[in-house]
């Protein structure tokens, strides 16, 4: 029909899906932050993207709704009436039991309210917190973009459950998406026992930050974030307890996870994340910078790339992060018109910068 604007191609698609919104950047007192991301063909496996929660969830309506609950688990159910939540159906069941008693539904009801409140809590924490996801599939092209892909879907599909569950993210949803991205032995035995065919391959870090400068983060496989101080005017080394690192995702299963035996795993954790493998940061001072890529840009190895990003900070530390932002990518895109000119096009990779200021 004329006028109707054509169906967009699948690398368009995922292109587009995978692009950082500008207008989903969080406004946190105290703190400046801004991305891009820049796919080495038409569409590449680098994945950047803002978690505003005040943007993205009502927060309001889910701290009144865990209030309603927290009320509502408390009371009995009307004689006759269908049961009207979760709590309702245990007691139930509970009361089907041989050794029920009137104490036991009591003492469950009120452990489920006070739980509610917690969850009530936790959402408040919300208003002055942001989020943000990095991830790097293996490869460019649109494979990678498909894997990329997976992770941003899986992530906001427990990141619902999350919220409803804890009022807030967990190291639980991490080692879901950790799990999704595993090697089934299903599929491994019917590619004749093969552990790299098919296997989908992807770094991620996703961190939090609060308006005083406190990043906490879980990082799988992804170059370690750095921080630029303003007062010594370089990168400052980092606590090496405080950057806990995982295998990239899916390649390392929990011993203690319940499916461990039907999933590959190159090798085996002794134990499913907690909050003891979270690694914290923290921008002490104003104008101090948090420095958050993908290897295309730097793969945290190679010391001139570093000197000349620290160098590219140092003289752009005062203007907005976008512009900082938009400096280190074009000193990245300079790379690689040199990897063209010497005929090493397989070295370019997708590139993502993120650049978060305490202000």
């Amino acid at each position: 029909m004329a006028g109707r604007s054509a169906t967009p191609t699948i690398d368009e698609y995922l292109r587009k899906r995978l692009m950082p919104v500008e207008g989903a950047i969080p406004r946190l007192a105290g703190i400046e932050m801004y991305g891009n991301s820049l796919p080495a063909g038409q569409v590449g496996g680098d994945l950047f993207e803002y978690i505003n929660f005040q943007q993205r969830y009502n927060i309001d309506a889910r701290i009144a709704r865990a209030h309603r609950l927290a009320s509502e688990y408390l009371e009995p159910l009307p004689e006759g009436m269908h049961p009207r939540n979760e709590v309702d159906l245990h007691v139930q069941w509970m009361e089907s039991k041989p050794d029920y008693t009137a104490v036991d539904t009591a003492q469950y009801r009120k452990a489920k309210c006070t739980e509610q409140r917690r969850i009530a809590e936790n959402l408040r924490e919300l208003y002055t917190t942001a989020g943000v996801l990095l991830v790097d599939a293996e490869g460019h092209g649109i494979i990678a973009a498909k894997i990329a892909s997976t992770v941003h879907d899986t992530f906001h599909a427990l990141m619902l459950s999350e919220l409803d569950r804890n009022g807030k993210t967990t190291t639980d949803l991490i080692e879901k998406i950790n799990l999704r991205l595993a090697q089934s032995v299903t599929a491994r035995n019917a590619l004749g026992g093969s552990t790299d065919a098919s296997r989908e391959i992807a770094t991620m870090l996703y961190g939090e930050i609060n308006p005083d400068g406190d990043f906490r983060f879980v990082n799988f496989g992804h170059p370690p974030p750095l921080v630029f101080s303003v007062e010594y005017g370089k990168f400052v080394e980092m606590d090496k307890d405080r950057m806990v690192h995982f295998f990239s995702l899916g390649l390392e299963i929990p011993e203690d996870n319940p499916d461990r035996s039907k999933y590959v795993s190159i090798q085996l954790r002794k134990r499913q994340l907690d909050f003891s493998d979270v690694g914290e940061i923290t921008l002490m001072g104003r104008g101090d910078i948090l420095f958050l890529y993908t290897d295309g840009v730097y793969d945290g190895s190679d010391e001139q790339d570093r000197h000349e990003i620290e160098r590219i900070i140092r003289e752009q530390k005062l203007e907005p992060v976008k512009t900082i932002c938009d400096a280190i990518l074009g000193y990245a895109l300079k790379k690689d018109q040199y990897l063209l000119q010497i005929g090493e096009t397989d070295r370019i990779d997708d590139k993502t910068v993120f650049i978060i200021r305490r202000v």
